[in-house]
């Protein structure tokens, strides 16, 4: 039981890339709204359950409506665009090259909880942001023509990578200021690991309202009736929302609990290491000693960032 909190964020590490790969998957056969749209839902009801065990109500706790506009917010940009960016890019370069990107999401956090909350950028990050994107560069640049270096990947799919992490990044911020407000806002006492999962409420509110408008204006509703009877993508939807908002950030709360922060955050980012070999066998996405060394030096970066 020594080490109990790094193997919980081990675990964490591979429920991540499950999610990213079950999205993939449910992304080519159901759709990104469709599959965003159903997860949100899968979502909501897998809270009204839990609240209802945990606290004898199906509806979250009550608090400021600033907060609540806080979360929402949070979950526009995290959700409705952040998830909009990231499933897109898994249709176009794959779930191995867009969790590559998300190593760029701490990052983000980072400048955006300097511009929001004035916390100190110090000058160690970044050396760590530095090796980060090196890693990246690694990873998806190649010699072209005159041997200059050229993207090997679909420009489209690098810009909702860098997109998806960037959201991610923003939502973090924009969601820590929520449940700060929220927690304080709160007239009884709760458990603390339950805190994130009411607060998500209110993002899952905000990513259903997006989505739902995202498809009457895109596409229609057709997609969704022809997804709900699709059983395997109903199947994908339902395990990646279990791996992703239940067991993966469950996990990661309590694995803080047992270890250092940083030391917890470093392993959670192994996922860019992990997904290569599932990649390659589920969807056939080569590997390369390039696509290994840029993914161990992003996450090397992302180590850096959380112990130095």
């Amino acid at each position: 039981m020594q080490y109990i909190g790094e193997l919980i964020s081990i675990g964490v590490a591979f429920s991540w890339t499950a999610t990213a790969l079950l999205s993939e998957f449910g992304s080519k056969r159901m759709g990104n709204l469709t599959l965003n749209l159903i997860r949100m839902v899968i979502t909501l009801c897998f809270s009204f359950i839990l609240f209802w065990f945990t606290g004898g109500s199906p509806l979250p706790a009550h608090g400021s409506t600033q907060a609540y506009l806080w979360m929402m917010l949070s979950g526009v940009v995290g959700y409705v665009i952040g998830d909009f960016c990231l499933f897109q890019c898994y249709l176009i370069i794959g779930s191995k090259f867009g969790q590559l990107f998300m190593t760029l999401a701490p990052i983000t956090a980072a400048i955006t909880a300097w511009i929001t909350l004035g916390q100190e950028i110090r000058p160690q990050a970044m050396i760590a942001m530095i090796v980060t994107l090196t890693g990246i560069a690694i990873s998806v640049l190649g010699r072209g023509e005159g041997h200059k270096l050229s993207l090997k990947l679909p420009l489209a799919g690098v810009l909702f990578a860098i997109g998806a992490a960037i959201c991610q990044g923003v939502g973090l911020v924009l969601s820590k200021i929520g449940m700060n407000h929220y927690e304080a806002s709160l007239t009884s006492d709760m458990a603390e690991w339950l805190l994130p999962f009411h607060a998500n409420f209110f993002r899952c509110i905000a990513g259903t309202i997006g989505f739902t408008l995202l498809m009457a204006c895109r596409e229609g509703f057709a997609p969704l009736h022809k997804g709900v009877r699709d059983r395997k993508g109903m199947i994908a939807a339902v395990a990646t929302t279990i791996f992703g908002p239940f067991v993966g950030v469950g996990a990661s709360l309590l694995a803080v609990q047992y270890t250092a922060a940083g030391i917890a955050s470093t392993l959670m980012a192994l996922t860019p290491i992990i997904i290569i070999l599932p990649a390659w066998w589920l969807f056939k996405q080569p590997i390369t000693a390039k696509s290994i060394l840029g993914a161990l030096i992003s996450v090397i970066g992302v180590s850096l960032f959380f112990l130095l």
